[in-house]
This record gives structure tokens, sequence and C-alpha cells, in this order.
């Protein structure tokens, strides 16, 4: 894929020497990223940028702050946990514009309490049932984010629910600020994403000690799985989620360079490094080296 897209800028370098044009893999761009998986798309943009020369802006906000910014123009390309809906397609339609989805990974919830509870084993139903008004026995609280992310967005619908209970469920702005107060209370349970513990700031990784990461039973199932790698690969945990890059530029610009490089093989490794599912397993090359003279001695 990116060899393809190398010759492609080769090509573009023939007829454009150095106009000061964007192409797939040169020039200026901003993306926009749901906060929940900042981290991996920040470690994508500096390799991305160690390699072409391409000036990268990422801007990290909540799920409907990047969509008012998409459609604003803020930026035409952003990383979401969602496809478009069928109104924000539209809208794009009417200008013409064909929206390039590219899917680059697996991301997941991850329900968090604080040390202290030595239950580390949580039923999604009770989780729901909370959300909905029931008295639940070991949960105190529920802990979000910000009000406006995509994981409260993806928890409300499967509560069946259109904004957050007034009642014992709070929300912050940012996942640091989820990890800091389930670090430093008991009985509540947050909701973070898996990207924030695998790869967590300084300050995160602070209070990751006094927190325990819950395995999730999901609604009638008897096993109980952890947010592994390993289990978003067979589909097992619960609470996994789609990753995706959406490009909405209109022309061969750095959206459509930087979605192949994500989706190809060293984005994909630096997804797999980064503790999450990688849309497609890179492949791994083995040599077998025989000492000739050994197998010369034994003939």
């Amino acid at each position: 894929m990116i060899a393809v897209i190398v010759a492609f800028a080769n090509s573009c370098k023939q007829t454009n020497k150095d106009d000061g044009k964007e192409t797939i893999l040169k020039g200026k761009t901003t993306i926009l990223v749901d906060e929940t998986f900042l981290p991996l798309i920040e470690d994508q943009v500096t390799v991305f940028q160690s390699k072409y020369k391409a000036d990268i802006t990422v801007q990290g906000k909540s799920e409907n702050e990047l969509i008012q910014s998409f459609l604003k123009d803020t930026s035409r390309i952003v990383v979401l946990s969602r496809v478009l809906s069928a109104n924000e397609n539209k809208y794009f339609e009417q200008l013409k514009i064909k929206p390039k989805v590219t899917p680059i990974g697996k991301d997941a919830i991850a329900l968090i309490s604080n040390r202290s509870n030595k239950d580390t084993l949580i039923a999604l139903q009770d989780v729901i049932s909370f959300m909905r008004g029931s008295e639940i026995k070991g949960i105190k609280g529920l802990v979000f984010d910000n009000p406006n992310s995509s994981t409260v967005r993806y928890m409300n619908e499967l509560a069946g629910l259109t904004a957050l209970p007034a009642k014992n469920v709070y929300s912050f702005k940012t996942n640091k600020e989820v990890v800091k107060f389930i670090a430093e209370n008991e009985g509540m349970i947050g909701f973070v994403g898996l990207n924030y513990l695998y790869q967590p700031t300084e300050a995160v990784a602070s209070n990751l000690k006094n927190i325990n990461v819950l395995s999730v039973k999901d609604s009638g199932k008897n096993d109980y799985f952890a947010p592994s790698q390993n289990n978003l690969a067979e589909g097992t945990y619960p609470l996994a989620r789609d990753l995706y890059i959406i490009n909405c530029q209109g022309y061969s610009g750095l959206g459509m360079g930087f979605a192949s490089f994500v989706a190809g093989d060293i984005g994909q490794r630096i997804i797999l490094k980064s503790g999450l599912l990688p849309i497609r397993t890179p492949g791994r090359k083995v040599n077998f080296i025989t000492n000739k003279k050994k197998e010369k001695e034994n003939e």
C-alpha cells in the first residue's frame, strides 16, 4: 500500500515540484481525533512525519465536538469509533464529496475500580441496570470522561437512554480525570478508553497502581473477559468498538496518505504495540539458519 503511495507521490513531484501544495505525503493539515484513543494517533502522526514532509496537527476532542468541527470544515479528516450517520453522509453528498472510510483497528471501553475493591469481576447487565436507576450491590456510582464522548454515547445506546441519568452518574472532561478519581475513591466504577491504560501519560501512570481493570460478563453469558488484545481478537470482550479514519477532503491530500499509512504494515504494527487490535495482523518473517558444517558431519 505504501509503495503505491510513494510511486504516486513521485509522479506528482514531476509536475508540481516544490509548489507548496498538499499531496498525499507532503503539506500541512489537521486531524480531528476522539480523545479516548488520542495517544495512539499521536504515535502514528509522529512516525508518519518522520518519514514524509508532512506537518500534521492533532486535535483531541469529545465525539460530539469532533463531529461539529468536522461538519464546519475545521478539518476534513477525523478518527472516530463509529461511521458517519445517514444525515452526516447526506451533508457531504450535497457537497459532492464521498467520504473515504478506512477501518484501522479495534479499541475497547475498559471498566476500572479502586484497588481496595477486591472483586475484579462485573456483569454488564448490572452496569446497564444501574444506569437505568436500579440499586446494584457494590456500585456506588459510575464515572465517565465527558458527557459528549463516544464512551457515553456507546453506553447510553446499550442502556436505551438518550442522556446520562442525573443520579449517581458523574462525568468529567478527560480520561485522565476519570483514572485519578477512581484511584482516590472507593465503590465507584470508571469508564476509560483502553488506549489510556496501555499508553498512559505520566499523570495517568501515577494513578494506575491504585486501580483495578475489571473483567466483564456480557448479558446472557457465563464467562468474564478482560479488555485484552487476545479477547478483542476472539470477540469475547463485550465492550469492543471499531476505529475508523474518515477522510472528506475531496482530493488526494494528506488524509489519503495518512489513512493508507495507518492501515499499512507500519501503522498496523504501531496499533499492535499500543495494546489495541489492528485490523490486520502484520506479517512476521522467520529465517531458518542451518549449520552446514554440522550437517556434513552427520551425513
